[in-house]
């Protein structure tokens, strides 16, 4: 994978600049009720697995097996300053095991994405929120209980990055930025919430492969998977 893949943009004219789990994050938010399309935390899962897409393309980490492993805990410029800069993904680099910790400088990639969800998450809407991209409401429910949401400030920003994806469908998502994005939708279920119905069968079923070939998807898809069988269990 490319560094470029990742960090940069697919269409630069967009402003302000949107990195790789921030996008998912405003496929995943209702634009205008600001709540979580699916799980919140399957939507977290995605921004944590979004977050190793992006260190991975940064060539910070790699994967061994069911395992990520640090390359360098020195971030490139590209992540540290100008448009694709991503403090978050940085902070995140920084928390991970360097060489002679853990086991051979590793750690388990379900153990990053279930230990980091919330925090990359919170850290990612509070940026969104700064940059005017989404506002934050807080209410309580029956007066006791906090609820948070997010929904869009101004524009509709996740409108474009479902057209965007759309037209990728039609040609076989041969971007590579928009590969990631989709197999990360369809590990959280979003894809299910963005192409329903009959008619987006193929689209969805492109998507599934997609997050079967993506090693980060396929993490976050185990997550999901993982919940919804302990649910289950629960149930029975």
């Amino acid at each position: 994978m490319q560094e470029a893949d990742v960090l940069m943009p697919a269409d630069p004219s967009h402003e302000p600049y949107l990195s790789l789990p921030e996008e998912l994050l405003l496929l995943g938010l209702h634009p205008e009720k600001g709540g979580a399309r699916v799980s919140l935390r399957y939507l977290e899962y995605g921004v944590a697995g979004a977050v190793l897409t992006v260190l991975d393309g940064a060539g910070c980490v790699e994967r061994d097996r069911s395992r990520v492993r640090v390359r360098t805990h020195v971030p490139p410029p590209a992540l540290t300053s100008g448009p694709a800069a991503d403090p978050v993904a940085v902070r995140m680099l920084a928390g991970l095991p360097g060489p002679g910790k853990g086991r051979d400088g590793s750690i388990r990639t379900a153990s990053f994405i279930r230990r980091t969800r919330r925090e990359a998450t919170g850290l990612y809407l509070d940026r969104l929120v700064e940059r005017g991209v989404l506002r934050r409401e807080s209410r309580r429910v029956l007066g006791l209980f906090p609820v948070v949401r997010h929904p869009a400030a101004g524009p509709d920003r996740s409108a474009p990055l479902h057209r965007r994806l759309t037209v990728a469908a039609k040609s076989g998502f041969p971007d590579p930025r928009d590969r990631l994005l989709a197999a990360l939708l369809s590990a959280t279920d979003l894809a299910n919430r963005h192409f329903p119905g009959r008619a987006a069968r193929p689209v969805r079923a492109a998507m599934r492969d997609l997050a079967k070939q993506e090693w980060t998807a396929k993490a976050v898809r185990g997550a999901v998977d993982g919940d919804k069988a302990a649910s289950h269990g629960g149930g029975g």
